[in-house]
C-alpha cells in the first residue's frame, strides 16, 4: 500500500499504465476487468495508477484476462542490467497511452469493412497533413 507522501515506484507506474492501455484497447471498464479477476474497480484503479503493487499471481491473472503475455507489462522498460529498484525517474507519459488515442484505435479495429477502415485511415492522414 502506498504511504501518504511517498512516491510510487516507477516500475509499478509503468506496469499500471500498460494495464490501463490494454484494458482500454479491449474496451473493458475497470469494473469488468475487476470482475474477471475478483477485484473491485477501485483496486484496478489503484493498480493502474501504480499506487498499489501487483503481485506476481495477480499480474498473471490480469494478463490471462486481457489475453496478453505477462511480459507485455514490462516491454517498455528496456534491457538494462540495473536492478529495477535503481530506476529513479518515472517513465514519461506517452501520447499513445492517452485514453482518446486508445479508444480511437479500439474503435478503428472494430470496423469490419476493410474499405471503410482504409478510407478512415486515409482521411486521418489527410487531416493530419500526411505526416506519415
Amino acid at each position: 500500500m502506498l504511504l501518504t507522501g511517498s512516491v510510487p515506484n516507477p516500475i509499478d507506474v509503468q506496469v499500471g499504465r500498460r494495464l490501463r492501455a490494454q484494458r482500454v484497447l479491449l474496451g473493458l471498464s475497470q469494473e469488468k476487468l475487476g470482475d474477471a479477476v475478483g477485484l473491485t474497480f477501485q483496486q484496478v484503479q489503484k493498480y493502474e495508477r501504480g499506487a498499489n503493487r501487483i503481485s506476481a499471481s495477480r499480474l498473471y491473472e490480469l494478463a490471462r484476462a486481457l489475453n496478453i503475455p505477462v511480459s507485455y507489462f514490462f516491454a517498455e522498460l528496456g534491457e538494462s542490467n540495473e536492478p529495477f529498484a535503481q530506476h529513479d525517474e518515472v517513465i514519461e507519459e506517452d501520447p499513445t497511452r492517452q485514453r482518446e488515442v486508445l479508444e480511437f484505435v479500439a474503435a478503428y479495429l472494430r470496423i469490419a469493412d476493410l474499405k471503410t477502415r482504409r478510407g478512415l485511415f486515409e482521411l486521418t492522414k489527410s487531416i493530419a497533413g500526411d505526416m506519415f
